[in-house]
């Protein structure tokens, strides 16, 4: 990716940032049991669909249930993987909370679609799965960063997804840090893209689809309570497309739980989890615990 943006654009992922999550993911695992590479979707080749795996971090020593944390990455609907964020896996579970950490079909082999269609069926695992890892099924939470973000957010308030699978929405609560396209048709909107650029293969060329695609049109009452966060330096678009939201939001919620971080870069609001004192854990966590 080059060293510079247009100010206009999402984010894409920074091969810097695969290095230096592969690098600070190097520590202890004397209290934490990795299960990696689980099946959670079936490969199809009549319906297109490829296999989906996701990773589990535990605690070694089970006592009471705790409550679950699932996370999708980032990577501009195109890139990324989970075994990038084997940390943050690993410092969840020290504080008592089991963590799954999903891989997801990714664009152009699938649209948002198939991608939010897999996330929920990641959380239907999860649920069905999480106990015989101390987890528990009734207190799933949800999060994201950049494009992980949006796909929480969507499969946490479009009720297509969960309804689909024939299930009640498990998702407890959802913990979104800078997550982009809330506001996805706002966006294109506004870009006017070539036919081939690699978002409209991702949410298409109709303006009506991105606003399906968009978390910020599925707003309603009784949806999951969120924590939000946005980096103060992240992307223009992460920025303008998150007041949006937030805006829409204070209709249902007056007071949203919103933060931003003065000074943190879209990269730096995932990196900051690789240090263990974070305030944000303690947020999150008591979060979590309400």
């Amino acid at each position: 990716m080059p060293s510079k943006r247009p100010t206009t654009t999402l984010p894409l992922t920074l091969p810097l940032l695969g290095v230096l999550l592969v690098t600070l993911a190097g520590c202890s695992l004397r209290s934490v049991h990795r299960t990696k590479d689980i099946t959670y979707t079936q490969a199809d080749a009549a319906k297109n669909v490829q296999e989906q795996q996701l990773n589990v971090f535990a605690p070694r020593k089970r006592d009471a249930i705790k409550n679950v944390l699932v996370f999708f990455h980032g990577g501009s609907w195109n890139s990324g993987n989970k075994d990038l964020y084997n940390f943050f896996g690993n410092r969840w579970v020290r504080k008592g909370i089991v963590t799954v950490v999903v891989g997801y079909p990714l664009s152009p082999q699938a649209n948002y679609h198939q991608m939010a269609t897999a996330a929920a069926q990641a959380v239907n695992w999860v649920r069905d799965n999480i106990r015989q890892y101390g987890g528990d099924p009734e207190r799933i939470f949800v999060s994201g960063h950049s494009a992980g973000g949006h796909l929480a957010a969507l499969i946490s308030l479009d009720k297509e997804y969960f309804n689909t699978l024939g299930i009640a929405n498990p998702i407890k609560g959802t913990i979104l840090i800078d997550a982009a396209g809330l506001d996805m048709h706002g966006y294109l909107m506004e870009q006017r893209f070539d036919s081939g650029h690699t978002y409209l293969q991702t949410f298409t060329t109709s303006p009506e689809v991105w606003k399906k695609a968009s978390p910020m049109y599925h707003l309603h009452e009784g949806m999951p309570p969120m924590l939000i966060y946005r980096g103060g330096r992240t992307y223009p678009s992460i920025i303008k497309s998150t007041e949006r939201f937030i805006t829409a939001l204070k209709t249902h919620v007056p007071a949203p739980n919103y933060h931003i971080q003065q000074g943190r870069r879209h990269v730096g609001m995932i990196l900051q989890f690789f240090f263990t004192w974070n305030p944000r854990y303690d947020q999150m966590r008591r979060f979590m615990e309400e």
